[in-house]
């Protein structure tokens, strides 16, 4: 029987949506059990935001603190941002009781994304096994790129801890007081401290010794607890109103060879990539928080 295009347009609707209902893991499994170690895969998505945890206490990644814009499917071109008064600008009616009525307003193109990549050292054969290598790349690769991006987002190149402008802010008295000086200094800018990070010493030393911890996350305060903040860091900001994730909405998983010193020993090996780049447009709702 002759195919009608008819036929071929619902055949390659099927296709698609096959395809969105795998994982990346088993797209890969797919195309390496076609290519061999020739394998590799583009993705129409940022895969470390395609899985789901299965764990019963959540550890959030510090992408899920933010807007994030995917520049496949916005065509936005610019993105606006304010800044503290300079020194010798004029008076403004109010900013005395409104300190962010006196903040310069500017735009700006989208900045350069950056990549970032993770690498994992694939077990003798494990491509053997489809099950079991859909869920390395899923739970292991994958995993591992969101550390990446932690990194980049918080404190690689262009990430918030290197980011300039932002408030510092440090205190003799108790480390927690001083969070929640920051987070008073952002509703005194207009905004709300909706979002908290701080490494796992500092999360459970607080919840050891009160409930500062519990009564941020009641008040409506994200918290990501990661050690790509130093003991004794937090940010604290208003990460819902005041930054952005510019996601290229695009991944890559392929076969390639490690730059050297990835592993201890030879072997093949297994990277994936994605493309992004943190921005705060209210520098004034952000604050870096140390002993």
């Amino acid at each position: 029987m002759q195919r009608t295009e008819g036929m071929k347009s619902t055949m390659a609707e099927v296709v698609a949506e096959r395809k969105k209902q795998m994982s990346p893991g088993r797209m890969f499994v797919e195309a390496c059990a076609a290519k061999g170690l020739e394998a590799s895969v583009e993705y129409d998505m940022t895969i470390t935001d395609s899985l789901t945890s299965s764990r019963r206490k959540p550890r959030y990644p510090a992408r899920n603190m933010l807007k994030v814009v995917d520049l496949s499917r916005d065509p936005r071109r610019f993105y606006w941002h304010e800044s503290p008064p300079l020194p010798g600008d004029p008076q403004v009616t109010e900013a005395d009781l409104r300190r962010e009525a006196a903040n310069r307003f500017h735009r700006s193109p989208i900045p350069e994304l950056y990549p970032t990549t993770a690498w994992v050292q694939v077990p003798p054969d494990l491509w053997e096994d489809p099950e079991t290598f859909e869920s390395f790349i899923n739970y292991r690769l994958i995993v591992r790129l969101g550390t990446a991006e932690n990194h980049t987002i918080i404190r690689g190149k262009g990430g918030l801890l290197n980011i300039p402008g932002v408030i510092r802010m440090t205190s003799k008295g108790p480390f927690g007081s001083t969070i929640l000086a920051a987070c008073n200094e952002a509703e005194q800018m207009g905004g709300t401290a909706d979002g908290l990070i701080i490494n796992p010493v500092d999360y459970y030393r607080f919840m050891g010794q009160g409930r500062l911890m519990d009564d941020l996350e009641q008040n409506g305060v994200f918290i990501v607890r990661t050690r790509l903040v130093d003991p004794g860091t937090a940010i604290v900001g208003d990460f819902g109103h005041g930054a952005q994730l510019f996601d290229a909405g695009r991944s890559v998983i392929r076969f390639a060879e490690p730059p050297p010193g990835t592993f201890a020993e030879p072997g093949v090996a297994l990277m994936a990539e994605i493309y992004e780049r943190v921005v705060i447009n209210l520098l004034t709702n952000f604050f870096i928080v140390t002993l």
